[in-house]
């Protein structure tokens, strides 16, 4: 712990918010707009129901408590820590995953360093509930992150520890291995909920926090929702102050992630989980969603999105400034399921053809039109209708990525007609003035017949398709626009961040 101290004391940002929201978001991050999450550990082996299974499984009134006792036998003799032999990743090959990531498009890759289950998939100092000691016998987070390296896709690492407070205490209401204090270590506390960690436990966590991070260097950690007890706020700012430092040091761009109110927007990037905003946010934000509707883990029964609904999310979530970071459950033998190699696979050449309507875009005056209504909030991801073509939304490229600056209209489905209408851009309308000189269908070779009139730009839609969901129309030159690209501070007094 003395590190982390000297390291705030030889570095410019402090352990306060004053200091902390001067802090630039990453230009990485920023403009790589798409990332995938992977949620990985012994809770694939029995891969029922859910990834919190290793909770469930200590509360009498669950399902999942009963098919455990069904399966496995009681919580006496089969606890959660004997999942740890099967979670083997036998297959698991982090040069193949790292490859197949890179042909998705993903700019950045956010393994699971520690979850609430207390089972560390790194080589760690606190404990030896880790993948290195048990279970794959592998450091995972350090050999993807070398693998990532190599692709030149940006490593990042979650931490759900603080959950682990209290995430097994069903099990001290009936007889479980919970109880046995031999495997404390793993099981945690146990404590209520509504108890708040003392002093010597959030030293512990601040500790596991930092470990990972000083032996992989990740340049996004992301964090889980009970770090907004009023416990972790003095270690939350400590840790920020440490870990900006320390990436200026390494000479990294590094951020944070936080949900609710647990950090100020000025200081760390506000992420919204299976769920999206309604309009527009200054600063950058993130959503954090699953494949899965029904678990974020490998589990036997997914019922997985479909990618052109996923791909409209992203479109959706990056003209309203922010970033999407899509979660994978490898199963425990190391293998990605074919669902999502096809889904991540699908999003790649969604993102080969329209790339430049997403990477390195800033959001335009408004994020688009449409009938879809994006419900806003966390856990809204299964309430939304599908997407279709009426529902658009726009991007722009500023000037220094290109001669001209460009505006991007992309279109969430692809439409039953020959003509398409985007209403917003009509000479009528107040959002929109000066003239067009093209338009272009990425994907499609030649400049596209159209014409503008109050009703809207009606444009003709070419035979072939580029792409077989959502498709991009590149639209130059556009005046009048630079006074909604955030050129400008993202957030607070801070400098603002280059494009």
């Amino acid at each position: 712990m003395a590190h982390i101290d000297e390291v705030i004391d030889r570095g410019s940002f402090k352990p306060n918010w004053g200091s902390l929201s001067t802090v630039t978001f990453p230009r990485w991050y920023v403009n790589g707009k798409f990332g995938v999450f992977i949620h990985w550990g012994p809770s694939s082996v029995p891969a029922y129901m859910s990834d919190w299974y290793s909770r469930a499984m200590y509360d009498e009134e669950s399902e999942v408590y009963e098919h455990h006792v069904k399966t496995y036998g009681p919580q006496s003799t089969h606890g959660y820590k004997d999942f740890i032999p099967n979670f083997t990743m036998e297959h698991y090959d982090p040069m193949e995953w790292a490859s197949l990531f890179r042909r998705a498009g993903a700019q950045f890759v956010m393994p699971i360093a520690e979850y609430h289950d207390g089972f560390a998939e790194y080589d760690s100092a606190f404990t030896e509930y880790s993948a290195v000691n048990m279970g794959p016998k592998l450091d995972l987070l350090g050999s993807l992150g070398s693998a990532l390296d190599k692709a030149g896709i940006v490593l990042g690492a979650s931490s759900h520890y603080a959950e682990n407070w209290w995430f097994y205490n069903g099990g001290i209401k009936f007889d479980s291995d919970v109880q046995d204090l031999q495997y404390s270590e793993l099981y945690g506390p146990a404590q209520r909920q509504e108890t708040a960690p003392n002093d010597m436990w959030m030293q512990n966590w601040l500790a596991r926090t930092y470990d990972f991070v000083e032996k992989y260097r990740p340049q996004l950690v992301w964090f889980d929702a009970w770090i907004s007890a009023p416990s972790f706020q003095p270690y939350i700012k400590k840790f920020l102050a440490y870990y900006y430092n320390r990436g200026m040091e390494w000479g990294l761009e590094v951020a944070v992630n936080y949900k609710h109110d647990a950090m100020l927007p000025e200081a760390a990037v506000y992420d919204v989980e299976r769920g999206q905003l309604s309009d527009i946010r200054e600063p950058f934000w993130q959503t954090d969603t699953s494949m899965s509707r029904n678990s974020w883990i490998y589990i036997n029964d997914h019922d997985y999105k479909p990618v052109e609904l996923l791909i409209g999310d992203l479109v959706d979530i990056v003209s309203k400034n922010g970033a999407l970071l899509l979660n994978i459950g490898p199963r425990s033998d190391g293998t990605i399921a074919e669902e999502e190699r096809e889904t991540l696979e699908g999003i790649g050449r969604f993102l080969e053809v329209n790339g430049e309507a997403i990477y390195s875009t800033r959001p335009w005056k408004i994020f688009g039109e449409g009938p879809t209504k994006v419900q806003e909030g966390e856990f809204t991801d299964t309430f939304r209708e599908p997407y279709n073509s009426e529902d658009i939304r726009f991007t722009v490229r500023p000037a220094q990525f290109e001669h001209d600056e460009l505006l991007y209209a992309t279109m969430l489905a692809w439409p039953d007609s020959s003509q398409v209408t985007i209403r917003s851009l009509g000479t009528s309308h107040d959002l929109y003035v000066g003239e067009i000189s093209q338009v272009h269908l990425l994907g499609v070779p030649t400049e596209l017949d159209w014409k503008r009139t109050s009703e809207g730009l009606i444009i003709q839609m070419p035979q072939s398709r580029p792409t077989p969901h959502a498709l991009s129309f590149r639209i130059t030159p556009v005046s009048n626009i630079t006074d909604r690209i955030l050129h400008g501070p993202t957030h607070g007094p801070g400098p603002s961040y280059s494009v």
